[in-house]
């Protein structure tokens, strides 16, 4: 067989992900914070971006500078798509909906009404809060919100300005402040800090006796039973028996009674009592202070209950950013572009630009329309509590709105739902499903956990302890088909000790 050079065209299909598709997938799955710093930076970088600063109301244009009056109308503004696509109202009836009425028995009202009316611009009406949530509307502030919990840290500096120290003493406190964890324990080597400050290490010692006076009770302990007997001195509690006690904790974590009678020289009824006093104390004395300053969950979408049994799905247009592509500016700026490398600068700067309002707006839309699904799927849980949450997975949110499970799994990522019931991640709503065993619907596996603790939780006494084995007949007997082992499962995970473990300390406690 010759072999001969020869042309051959060839035709195919493949999928290139481009760098502007990246871009949007990218801001898909970013959450409002990380939106916020990468839209800053895109700011940075491309001149023809702005952010848009006018004010609310009438005046506000006319009082805008000249230079603002020569941007383009092109823009990503989270005000207009509040009144295009941020209000979503879901028609969904509690009666229908749990006598066997199927998600397609739920209507979406008319997504598009501009403004929609009292309901538009992100307004949540928090009447219903008495269920759960704790929101403020409209000017209100939630008492705190502008300051920050008092740091552990700077409580032990307040109270050492008051202490009368001297200016040494005062510096060696400071060091071991600084020595201080969040729980209140000094973790530092004494012997290393007075070689370090040059001090004796009596003279440490005797600064470090007068801060463990300090409060909370408990502070600047090196390990837990110095902690605990810091607390019983102060309640004039420490005689000889409970020093035993607190220097043999290994024998009560095993639970030998029978060896702490012996070392502690008590009886049954004595050891009780002050197992009782010893678990009434505060093992970690400085976790009731805040720690490094955090930040708040702003959540990306409001859901409230509206008349009628309609739930209202609104975006937060205060996490969306505001932006502008400056066409006029880029036209004088093109126009005195010389070599083509600037006139290519241009170019990507006014396509980037173009691109990145385009992907904040289909974010926008996305991020509405996995929201209003997920309410359509979950309002059994907003109307009436955690033990109506349906079992909910990627792949049903995404065969209902047309889009790739891939797209739903980025938008529901750091993205929060502010609900009557309180602020959730959005993948809080997705939980697997437990087999009914009448055969009707599935339940799902958070119903489930809070039903097994809601068991546990009303046992009183050992003959109300509930094994493993009974909480799968009580269950059934319910409708939910579950195993011993994932009940198992679900208890450990909820850090629910066994029922032989729960009826020892029911019996202790009596």
């Amino acid at each position: 067989m010759a072999l001969s050079p020869r042309l051959e065209l060839r035709q195919g299909q493949g999928l290139v992900i481009t760098p502007q598709l990246q871009q949007a997938i990218k801001l898909l799955q970013l959450s409002n914070l990380e939106l916020e710093a990468y839209v800053e930076g895109e700011l940075e970088r491309n001149p023809l971006l702005q952010r848009e600063e006018r004010e609310d109301g009438a005046g506000a244009e006319a009082d805008a500078p000249a230079a603002e009056a020569e941007i383009g109308d092109s823009a990503f503004d989270a005000d207009r798509v509040s009144d295009s696509v941020a209000a979503a109202d879901l028609d969904v009836r509690h009666d229908d909906l749990y006598n066997g009425a199927s998600p397609g028995d739920l209507a979406t009202g008319d997504a598009g009404a501009p403004g929609g009316g009292a309901d538009a611009g992100g307004s949540v009406d928090w009447s219903k809060a008495g269920r759960g949530g704790s929101f403020e509307d409209g000017d209100g502030e939630r008492e705190g919100a502008s300051g920050r919990v008092l740091t552990l840290g700077e409580h032990l500096e307040a109270q050492l300005a008051v202490a009368g120290m001297t200016d040494a003493e005062r510096a060696i406190a400071l060091q071991l402040i600084d020595a201080v964890d969040e729980g209140g324990y000094l973790r530092a080597d004494l012997i290393e800090i007075a070689e370090r400050l040059g001090c004796e290490l009596a003279k440490l010692e005797a600064v470090l006796g007068q801060l463990q006076g300090f409060e909370p009770t408990g502070v600047f302990a090196r390990d837990v039973a110095e902690c605990l007997t810091l607390q019983l001195r102060e309640k004039n509690r420490f005689d000889p028996a409970m020093a035993a006690l607190v220097g043999n904790l290994e024998l009560l974590a095993r639970r030998d009674m029978a060896g702490l009678r012996r070392v502690c020289e008590v009886d049954d009824e004595d050891l009780k009592e002050m197992i009782a006093e010893l678990r009434a104390l505060t093992p970690r004395p400085g976790a009731a202070f805040g720690g490094e300053p955090s930040q708040s969950v702003a959540p990306d979408v409001f859901v409230r209950e509206g008349s009628g049994g309609m739930w209202h799905v609104e975006l937060n247009t205060d996490t969306l950013p505001k932006l502008l592509v400056d066409h006029r500016y880029h036209a004088r700026v093109s126009a005195g572009a010389r070599s083509d490398q600037e006139k290519t600068f241009v170019s990507d700067c006014l396509a980037s630009a173009n691109w990145l309002v385009k992907s904040l707006d289909q974010r926008a839309k996305t991020i509405l329309k996995v929201a209003s699904e997920i309410v359509r799927q979950q309002d059994g849980f907003l109307a009436f509590g955690v033990e109506h949450l349906r079992p909910l997975n990627l792949k049903t949110v995404a065969d209902a709105i047309g889009m790739h499970e891939s797209t739903v799994s980025r938008v529901t990522s750091n993205k929060y739902l502010a609900t009557p019931r309180g602020v959730f991640e959005m993948k809080f709503f997705f939980t697997s499903s437990i087999a009914s065993s009448s055969g009707g619907e599935a339940h799902s596996a958070e119903a489930v956990r809070h039903k097994i603790r809601q068991l546990i939780d009303a046992e009183r006494g050992e003959k109300d302890v509930h094994s493993d084995d009974s909480i799968v007949d009580i269950l059934k007997e319910a409708g939910v088909d579950i195993a011993r082992r994932t009940v198992a499962k679900y208890r450990e995970a909820m850090r629910i000790p066994s029922s032989v473990e729960r009826k020892r300390r029911l019996r202790e406690v009596s």
